[in-house]
């Protein structure tokens, strides 16, 4: 078996952002390798996305868009990247993810595509795909690209390190050298054993961090791995502090925190106490329901202490006629059902959860990132169109609008690029004997979900975050020297990844002192 690959493009992560520079490139003739730790390729934050993608509604334009989007994100948006993102975002729907890829989205009785509206949208302007769009997404794009001729897909396999010269090279004064990135380490789960694996450029599209906190509506793979790997590397990282909590995740002893789209408080839905009062208008008299996600989630999380009580209420039974939450809700629908909860008769309990990274791995328009040849899309990146806060259905917009120009940029430069040689990379030298005991990551993993909820969480004091940082930086020592002495799996990967993206996020969260956005201090 080699413990060597080679690539013209190496991209981690297969989500809607990797998965469409993959696409990109493969069709324009560039051989790629793409990567995932799961074994099965669609599992990604992009599957998962329920409410929509932005499109562009009938009373819409490009500069209606930036106003929604830079409000939503506190003011804090950068201009180059939302105006970018509102002029060629709705074109690429359309012309990639409808036209190429064969997205099926949903469409009104007349044919056209049916457009919704969300939470801070100006006008219905969200196209989707029943209440699973992203599932809708990525098993299209997985489609095209596990039988194209340039792709080779890696699932099972985990990143451990980006390969940098100033880190990894034989030669020592490589150091000296500008940061570069020439491929990753992977662990290659099945066989047990690392790989190394050279490209030219490699694009960074793994996603999110949710799982570092209690609750979450993310899978169990988003435990910031790519945002721990980059600041190895050496790559700047901003807006660290800024978690979108998703206010409204289905709450019930049994189940996972999954997420009740925004788009069922779009078509009407509203949220309500116990007895199906309504109280967002105390909160927000205009925009009620509707208000932007950090609002609505400190609302609820403040009607909980107030109240006592574990959790507030979603009403659809009493605002959306029941044949409309049976056809564009059957998702939510059949989710529910288990726990007995019938959303056409039942209120829905909810309560928010860590949802998205509005932060990430610094990148400019073209997804380049402060190491040279590595560049970054999706969720792990920060290309600066959230802001302080993200726009509902923005996400899948941003990673479809990145990954497309990261694959421009890349195809443009990469003919003269010289191939990195495997004879200046060593192998993996394995210093770890000791065999994992599970009950230990799950240990560590609890105490930084746990520290990560109390301390860094919706509300946040001076106090709490300095026994985070302490306790984080103490556990971090702990999980560094674990990791090295002991046989590497993906989970104790993955543990060492989210003790890093801990300490980042809680580190940024105590250097911001003002409000702002999902950040918000106490």
């Amino acid at each position: 078996m080699t413990d060597y690959l080679e690539t013209e493009v190496l991209i981690i992560g297969c989500g809607i952002a990797g998965g469409t520079a993959a696409l990109q490139l493969a069709d324009a003739g560039v051989p790629v390798i793409v990567v995932t730790r799961t074994q099965e390729p669609e599992e990604s934050n992009t599957y998962y996305a329920q409410g929509g993608i932005i499109y562009r509604g009938d009373d819409d334009s490009p500069a209606l868009l930036v106003e929604d989007l830079n409000r939503a994100g506190a003011g804090h948006c950068h201009p180059t990247a939302i105006n970018l993102l509102a002029e060629e975002g709705p074109r690429l729907v359309r012309e990639f993810l409808i036209e190429k890829v064969g997205v099926a989205f949903d469409r009104a009785d007349n044919g056209e595509l049916e457009k919704i509206r969300e939470g801070s949208h100006s006008s219905p302007r969200i196209v989707h795909a029943t209440d699973a769009t992203g599932r809708a997404i990525e098993v299209a794009l997985i489609k095209t690209l596990v039988d194209h001729p340039n792709v080779t897909l890696l699932t099972g396999h985990t990143a451990v390190d980006l390969l940098t010269p100033a880190h990894h090279a034989r030669n020592r004064l490589a150091v000296y050298d500008p940061h570069t990135c020439v491929g990753a380490y992977f662990w290659d789960q099945a066989g047990e054993r690392v790989i190394r694996c050279l490209a030219k450029k490699t694009i960074l599209a793994s996603g999110g961090l949710g799982q570092i906190f209690l609750r979450s509506s993310n899978p169990v793979g988003a435990r910031g791995d790519g945002l721990a790997m980059a600041y190895r590397a050496g790559a700047r990282a901003i807006n660290c502090e800024f978690i979108q909590f998703h206010p409204t995740t289905f709450h019930h002893q049994q189940a996972p925190h999954f997420l009740i789209s925004e788009a069922v408080r779009g078509a009407g839905a509203r949220l309500v106490d116990v007895d199906g009062e309504p109280f967002m208008q105390n909160y927000d008299p205009e925009w009620k329901d509707l208000a932007p996600r950090d609002v609505v989630s400190r609302s609820i999380h403040q009607e909980m202490l107030a109240r006592d009580v574990k959790n507030m209420y979603l009403d659809l039974r009493s605002y959306i006629p029941f044949e409309r939450i049976r056809e564009h809700f059957p998702n939510i629908y059949q989710s529910c059902l288990p726990y007995g909860i019938d959303i056409t008769r039942d209120l829905v309990p909810v309560v928010p959860a860590a949802h998205y990274f509005c932060g990430g791995v610094w990148t400019d328009e073209w997804g380049r990132t402060t190491v040279e040849h590595l560049y970054a899309a999706g969720e792990v990146a920060c290309t600066g169109v959230h802001g302080a806060n993200r726009l509902a259905s923005s996400s899948l917009l941003e990673g479809l609008t990145w990954g497309y120009r990261a694959a421009q940029h890349i195809h443009a430069t990469l003919a003269n690029l010289p191939s990195p040689q495997a004879a200046d990379i060593p192998p993996w030298q394995d210093t770890g004997q000791e065999i994992p005991d599970p009950a230990l990551i799950t240990q560590d993993m609890t105490s930084i979900k746990h520290i990560m909820w109390n301390y860094v969480g919706l509300v946040r004091s001076t106090p709490r975050l300095a026994r985070a940082i302490s306790e984080l930086r103490h556990l971090e020592v702990e999980i560094e020297h674990f990791y090295r002495t002991t046989r590497l799996t993906d989970e104790l990967i993955g543990l060492r990844n989210a003790v890093r993206t801990a300490t980042i996020v809680t580190a940024a969260a105590w250097e911001n002192k003002e409000s702002i956005g999902c950040h918000y201090r106490i």
